[in-house]
């Protein structure tokens, strides 16, 4: 798939949006909306998935080993780490079950013993039970010809929200999978279509869609207003719309720092709490004040997660490609 480097720089966006979000919580101010950077990255997600699958043929269990391939191994790396930490007394208010343990590392959303959440173990991590409930549909979806994918995932998506409006369920799986967040898949999927349609906005409508979107987080954040996936879902939509329409019209060029970020915005995502914990009560002890610990903070949740994607998950990939090619070799030779 051929970069486009307006979805590069949102995925950049989204991952600097959630470490401010969590910069700011530990530091005690408030930046909420910054947890609204989730949103972006399951629309982005949902067209990612939808181009990826039209652009190569791809089998759903090739799609699903893909996948975990690429989401799994830092996840689980970092949630050993997490674990290690909490048993050496690093993380007081942090208790382990082996239950949740492995709900936590095979994706399983399940109550934390430690807030009564619906977290595993690293808590950032909840949005990948999401992610991966959605690869599990998507594979679902590419049995079928690709004129039907699109209905079916509409018609799956569909009927898990209405069971959630109708039912209200309490299980933390089924209460997981029917909220309204699990719709913001389903529109990427939607944009992508669009998109691949080249049924896009021009460079004018494009503006707009990006300028309203960022208009409405910006509101939500100096009204202090309430807001959910119900809002910001819509919002995510209209900025990645808009981004893909700008980039179709050749608007948007290569900036290579915000295209590494967004290289490393998964790493990033999962890295960066660690280096704000120990930064925040580094800051405490020094008197530093709230700004000055939420900017050290944001810069060093950054930088560890570009470590993170630089020595442990790009070795990672180039593991498991290695791996993968020598098995189909070896497959190639016994047929």
């Amino acid at each position: 798939m051929k970069t486009l480097y307006g979805i590069q720089y949102l995925r950049a966006f989204a991952a600097f949006a959630v470490v401010v979000f969590h910069a700011a919580e530990r530091a005690g101010e408030h930046f909420a909306i910054g947890a609204a950077g989730v949103d972006v990255f399951f629309v982005i997600s949902g067209f990612i998935m939808w181009v990826i699958s039209d652009r190569r043929p791809i089998t759903p269990q090739g799609f699903l080993l893909d996948r975990v391939k690429r989401i799994a191994p830092s996840y689980w790396l970092v949630t050993a780490v997490m674990i290690a930490g909490a048993m050496a007394g690093l993380f007081p208010n942090l208790q382990l079950t082996a239950e949740h343990i492995f709900a936590s590392l095979f994706f399983i959303p399940m109550r934390s013993p430690s807030s009564g959440e619906i977290w595993p173990v690293l808590v950032q991590g909840w949005t990948l039970n999401f992610e991966m409930f959605f690869y599990a549909i998507f594979a679902g979806a590419l049995f079928l010809p690709r004129h039907l994918r699109l209905a079916f995932l509409c018609v799956v998506f569909g009927g898990f929200f209405l069971i959630g409006v109708l039912i209200h369920p309490t299980s933390p799986a089924l209460y997981t999978y029917t909220r309204p967040i699990i719709l913001e898949f389903l529109g990427g999927v939607m944009l992508a279509e669009l998109w691949l349609r080249r049924w896009i906005a021009g460079t004018s409508l494009g503006l707009a869609c990006v300028g309203a979107s960022l208009s409405g987080f910006a509101a939500i954040f100096l009204m202090g207003a309430e807001f959910d996936e119900t809002i910001c879902g819509p919002l995510a939509m209209a900025l990645v719309y808009g981004m893909v329409s700008l980039e179709a019209d050749g608007s948007i060029g290569r900036v290579p720092l915000l295209t590494y970020l967004g290289d490393a915005s998964y790493s990033i995502y999962l890295w960066h709490t660690l280096a704000i914990s120990v930064i925040v009560k580094g800051a405490g002890l020094l008197g530093l004040s709230a700004t000055t610990t939420i900017g050290a903070a944001v810069i060093g949740g950054t930088f560890l997660g570009a470590v993170a994607y630089e020595f442990v998950e790009k070795p990672f990939r180039r593991i498991i490609s290695r791996a993968s090619s020598k098995n189909a070799e070896l497959a190639r030779r016994a047929s």
